[in-house]
């Protein structure tokens, strides 16, 4: 969720919710890209459309809350299901927010399922081996949907 002010102008001052599909409404210019853009790009893109109606608009945009960046952890762990996390969370971090794993799982054969522009793709994760301190470079940032699957 973002607010969105344009300066002096009660009308263009709103908050806006980032759809599924990495856009947002807004008036006067439509769809907006939001995913994978900086604050400012987006200022500055929401100014140059803007700019068409309304001479020299004085734009501020502000990120109010975070609420599309879902992971999902199953499987056994002591608390599955789904997690609102931060930008950078890695599997570590999703696994200790899921209360650790349960007994009787194959720490070893953990993945994470991402999909990526329509296909899946799978990311193995050793739990036992980075627990040691090898094979770091596993525990990969999550990206929003992935799904840990702890066997």
């Amino acid at each position: 969720m973002m607010l969105i002010a344009v300066w002096k102008d009660e009308q263009l001052t709103r908050e806006v919710v980032v759809r599924p599909d990495g856009m947002f409404s807004f008036p006067l210019v439509g769809d907006v890209q939001a995913e994978d853009r900086t604050v400012e790009e987006i200022k500055v893109d929401l100014s140059k459309r803007l700019n068409k109606y309304i001479p020299n608009p004085n734009v501020a945009v502000s990120v109010m809350k975070v609420l599309s960046y879902k992971v999902y952890v199953v499987g056994r762990v002591n608390k599955p299901g789904e997690y609102l996390i931060g930008h950078y969370t890695d599997v570590l971090q999703a696994l200790s927010l899921a209360g650790g794993l349960t007994p009787f799982a194959a720490e070893n054969d953990i993945k994470i399922m991402r999909r990526v522009k329509g296909q899946q793709k799978v990311f193995p994760f050793r739990y036992g081996d980075v627990r040691k301190g090898h094979d770091l470079e596993q525990n990969i940032i999550l990206q929003r949907g992935d799904v840990v699957m702890v066997p």
